[in-house]
């Protein structure tokens, strides 16, 4: 999927990726950086992803973030990552979301200047790594929901108090996500 950032002028494409396999983190994300170097690309434990608007909305405050020079980072890519897990340290969010060798499912984030770009990245993934294509591991299912109320801290009490409607729980819950992304901000 790929949409355009209007405020930042820049594209965005989020996708997943099942059955990952990747012998060596370090020396892959030193080649995907050499041969996407016209786009920012940063990667994701997807069993830690909201949906879409996780990715989108991590996007949009790491750019705000550079723009307000609040960034933690000299990388979009890392500081996606940082508001992505709502971590203010890169060693935590890297631990937290960030991809290690026994990831199989996985995220993959690019921000560019023009949807060429992005899409010529975007090209380049599969090719540097053993794995299919498939969007809809980045969907929130009921697997994912202990492990990401974990790792942002949201209580049932919380989840409960912003629940509008019942049935509506997945979307409250990646409303509190986001929400929880965007207290980042605040903090800095």
């Amino acid at each position: 999927m790929i949409k355009k950032l209007e405020d930042f002028d820049r594209y965005t494409i989020i996708a997943g990726f099942r059955n990952v396999k990747i012998k060596d983190i370090n020396r892959f994300f030193s080649t995907v950086r050499r041969k996407t170097e016209d786009a920012y690309v940063q990667f994701f434990d997807a069993k830690l992803i909201t949906g879409w608007e996780h990715l989108y909305f991590a996007a949009l405050n790491a750019l705000n973030a550079f723009k307000n020079k609040t960034n933690i980072s000299k990388s979009v890519a890392v500081e996606t990552l940082l508001y992505a897990s709502a971590q203010g340290q890169i060693e935590k969010a890297m631990k937290l979301l960030g991809i290690k060798p026994e990831s199989s499912q996985v995220a993959v984030l690019i921000v560019a200047e023009t949807k060429q770009k992005a899409a010529s990245a975007l090209k380049t993934i599969p090719k540097l790594m053993i794995g299919e294509r498939d969007d809809t591991i980045l969907e929130l299912t009921k697997e994912k929901v202990k492990s990401i109320k974990g790792l942002f801290s949201i209580s049932d009490l919380e989840l409960e108090a912003k629940l509008e409607k019942k049935g509506f729980e997945k979307e409250t819950l990646i409303d509190l996500v986001i929400e929880h992304m965007a207290l980042l901000a605040t903090q800095r």
